[in-house]
């Protein structure tokens, strides 16, 4: 099944507090995720920041949630169990608890209001009744970077060739490629030799070399012109290229480019401005948060 929201996850979390008995937060979460009947891949299946499971950060809220609305408590570090409160709520045998049931509670108002007093709503496109906060964040987060990828994209369409060049130049040396600047700058977009527009060291040491196909192209990129690289490269006697487009690979292109035993790599407009924008060429910074939690070793008993 897929991965529950966390509002659905309040009412199996209390009713497994339901026993009175304290309960450890990790084991908790096994025990939910068997409940829900989760793979083993929709367990390990992760925030796009990486830094948490998107079941057990949802597990995480719902317990918060619960513990404003003073239906469950914390003993100590990592352990929880029922209230007072949440027995009683289990006795009336609820369907479901989510944050329109437990607005009933004073404490859980009293917390939202001051949490909505100190925040403005953002207008992110999604549904903040389901999506945890960290979840909201992110969603924005990616949200505002597909944006700034297609305004670089639009950009690079129609920046002069030069240009082009100097940003393909500067992406591949604070991706590691190519030596100094100098270097790099010297060895691509001189040639024009052959189908091949440029050539770049591998590394600082310069071990190897790439030889690079960099085309300012709207039309998308089919087998044809891979086919034509491929060949340009095995006219130097080489075996590692880098075709880079502001345009799209047909997929006639990508299994081509696949299954020769040189190795190419494609690299579309999309990526390309994931690129630029992972190695902050042509953006700004213009904002950053920094998202924290409880670090609950600094308050753990000695």
């Amino acid at each position: 099944m897929a991965i529950p929201d966390f509002q659905s996850i309040m009412l199996p979390l209390l009713k497994l507090a339901g026993d009175g008995q304290e309960h450890r937060y990790l084991e908790a979460i096994d025990k939910l995720a068997d409940g829900f009947a989760l793979s083993a891949e929709e367990r390990r299946v992760r925030l796009p920041s990486d830094v948490d499971e998107i079941f057990d950060n949802r597990v995480g809220w719902a317990k918060t949630f619960l513990k404003k609305a003073a239906l469950v408590e914390a003993t100590r570090r990592g352990y929880f169990k029922i209230t007072d409160r949440g027995q009683e709520v289990l006795k009336e045998n609820p369907k479901r608890i989510d944050m329109k049931f437990l607005d009933q509670f004073p404490e859980y108002r009293d917390w939202r209001a001051i949490k909505h007093a100190k925040t403005k709503p953002l207008e992110t496109g999604i549904d903040s009744e389901v999506q945890t906060p960290e979840e909201a964040l992110e969603a924005a987060h990616q949200n505002l970077r597909a944006s700034l990828a297609s305004d670089l994209l639009q950009q690079l369409k129609t920046s002069p060739p030069a240009l082009f060049e100097k940003i393909v130049v500067e992406l591949l040396v604070k991706m590691g490629y190519g030596g100094s600047r100098k270097d790099a700058g010297q060895a691509i977009g001189k040639s024009g030799d052959e189908g091949i527009d440029g050539i770049i060291k591998e590394d600082r040491l310069g071990l190897d070399t790439i030889f690079i196909q960099a085309k300012r192209w709207k039309a998308p990129v089919g087998r044809v012109e891979i086919q034509k690289f491929a060949g340009a490269l095995q006219g130097q006697r080489a075996n590692k290229g880098i075709f880079i487009t502001t345009a799209e690979f047909h997929d006639s292109a990508r299994e081509y480019a696949a299954k020769i035993n040189m190795k190419i790599v494609l690299i579309d407009g999309e990526e390309l401005a994931r690129f630029m924008i992972d190695n902050n060429i042509g953006v700004i910074s213009v904002a950053s948060f920094d998202v924290k939690k409880v670090d609950l070793d600094y308050f753990a008993e000695e």
